[in-house]
């Protein structure tokens, strides 16, 4: 193999290997034990969709013996859904939800974060369960597998909610959702009546790794190609 090329391979493995695993390497927590990280770090929110009958707005909160305080609103609806009951009172973004429906975090290290979903005077419920009096109120897990396992349009209780507790390994790899029961419908435990995806955002260093190793792999394809024709 030409040697320009396989430097070229070698610096897009080295960045490859330092995007997908230098960032989740750091010790952290995403579930519903609380939310953590140990260096500062961002997260993309984007607004799913969402079922309950309450016009509810989702937050981050940090926390300090065992008390949640209200740090930054991600998403708030409206109004409670799109058209009332249809759909199991659906709402979706550009109705239920203004604006871009994406906000961006940044989670300072070792500080203590929940998410806590306020739905006026239905009171609010947290990501933590342990804020919830131990009552698990979200479920996390990676993007596809969770919104598959969800049954959206109806009250029916989500029977596999206890496998959905931690997203640590797909918050980096892929996305996390995480979705909400509002304790309406007599807590019917449904946890479809507020969903959000989150994806950690890379630090530019690591972004800027993989440029040029990929910008490394293309130079010495051209080089390749210019002898073999030339």
């Amino acid at each position: 193999m030409n040697t320009k090329l396989l430097s070229a391979l070698t610096a897009t493995a080295a960045a490859t290997a330092l995007f997908g695993a230098g960032a989740p390497a750091q010790a952290f927590s995403f579930g519903t034990n609380g939310i953590t990280f140990s260096q500062d770090t961002s997260v993309k929110f984007n607004f799913k969709e969402s079922h309950g009958g309450y016009t509810s707005s989702l937050g981050i909160y940090t926390v300090k013996d065992s008390a949640a305080t209200l740090v930054n609103t991600l998403f708030s609806e409206t109004k409670s859904s799109d058209n009332q009951w249809e759909n199991e009172w659906k709402g979706t973004l550009g109705n239920t939800v203004l604006g871009s429906g994406s906000a961006v975090f940044t989670f300072l290290a070792n500080q203590i974060y929940t998410l806590g979903l306020n739905s006026g005077g239905n009171g609010s419920v947290y990501s933590t369960s342990a804020l919830n009096s131990g009552s698990q109120q979200a479920v996390f897990g990676g993007q596809g597998e969770l919104w598959s396992a969800l049954d959206k349009e109806t009250t029916n209780v989500f029977q596999a909610a206890g496998d959905f507790t931690n997203a640590t390994g797909s918050l980096f790899n892929g996305g996390t959702l995480i979705s909400f029961d509002d304790r309406g419908g007599g807590n019917d435990k449904d946890f479809q009546d507020f969903t959000v995806s989150a994806e950690a955002v890379p630090e530019p260093m690591t972004m800027t790794g993989l440029a040029l190793g990929l910008g490394g792999l293309v130079a010495a394809r051209r080089r390749r190609a210019s002898k073999t024709t030339s």
